[in-house]
């Protein structure tokens, strides 16, 4: 996870040419008491050149806008490079080792707050100027991505933010596909991202999502595919009561269209795992006739191209 936020998130030629087998957690006992719980989580190392020469990363997760943030992150780097000097972790010519201090940020609201301890302080006449303190941190903020921009990625991270701002149950569906793929050879953690998808969904009001405890990404998905089927029955439901409200017919045909659409969304799943977006995109602009007809074809077709032929 670590790796992908770095490749994924952090526009660095330097950084990405770096060897992340090499990356591994550093213990945290220099931080405060107040934050001692979180200190494992916050700070890795990784090799440079294949020299135990260490580029320290330290992520702060942060759900909230914290005005101060500089200021905390300037603390943190500071109590880091006073436990390196005590351990003997210092570069072979006594110098400090580098570090990038990262906000990883999932709130709802814009971040506000500033960037470097620098811009805190108030300018001051003369000498005292040039001594106010420099200490920037790189912020990663969620909102700054579209579901486009994620959705081009295999990438752990981008997933995670994926599942956090869902578009559609769809697209839920289908990310969920694609971790079990990338996660082939990594049980443990289709364990942990099923656990973790399906607290974060069972938090969404918008999505009703009483789903039983799993822990696969496979059964999981099964279990969401259920529920899509309620939910197309909901969504044909509202469109149905809007069409009373807004004109019968038209909300008769976007109710039969969404429910049409996720059902064969299903089926394709089924036949043939995740579709690719086009395909996604396809279904999202068909008429009720042309999924039908898709639909028919779904039971003897071979392939998504015998689906989806033009004649």
């Amino acid at each position: 996870m670590v790796r992908d936020l770095i490749l994924g998130f952090v526009p660095d030629d330097w950084l990405h040419s770096l060897d992340y087998t090499t990356l591994e957690k550093v213990d945290g006992h220099y931080i405060t008491e107040d934050l001692q719980g979180r200190a494992d989580d916050i700070v890795w190392r990784v090799k440079v050149g294949g020299e135990w020469i260490y580029l320290y990363l330290l992520i702060e997760f942060q759900s909230s806008v914290d005005k101060y943030m500089a200021l905390r992150m300037m603390v943190y780097v500071g109590l880091l490079y006073q436990d390196l000097i005590k351990s003997g972790s210092i570069l072979a010519d006594g110098r400090l080792p580098p570090v990038l201090p990262i906000v990883l940020y999932n709130g709802e609201k814009s971040w506000t707050a500033a960037a470097d301890i620098f811009d805190l302080i108030p300018p001051v006449p003369g000498l005292v100027e040039q001594f106010k303190p420099h200490l920037k941190y790189l912020l990663i903020d969620e909102n700054a991505y579209t579901e486009s921009d994620l959705a081009s990625l295999k990438n752990l991270v981008a997933a995670v933010f994926r599942i956090e701002r869902p578009v559609s149950r769809e697209a839920i569906t289908n990310l969920i596909t694609s971790l079990h793929e990338w996660l082939a050879d990594r049980p443990d953690l289709r364990r942990m991202f099923a656990v973790w998808i399906r607290a974060t969904l069972m938090r969404k009001t918008d999505y009703h999502a009483a789903i039983p405890e799993v822990n696969d990404l496979q059964e999981l998905n099964i279990m969401l595919y259920e529920r899509i089927e309620s939910w197309a029955h909901e969504a044909h439901a509202k469109g149905m009561l809007a069409g009373m409200q807004q004109g019968r017919q038209e909300g008769r045909q976007e109710g039969m269209q969404q429910g049409e659409g996720v059902l064969l969304h299903r089926q394709l799943a089924r036949r043939f795992g995740a579709s690719p977006e086009a395909i996604n995109a396809k279904l999202s602009h068909a008429t009720v006739e042309q999924i039908e007809l898709w639909g028919d074809r779904v039971l003897d077709a071979k392939t998504l191209d015998e689906v989806f032929r033009t004649h």
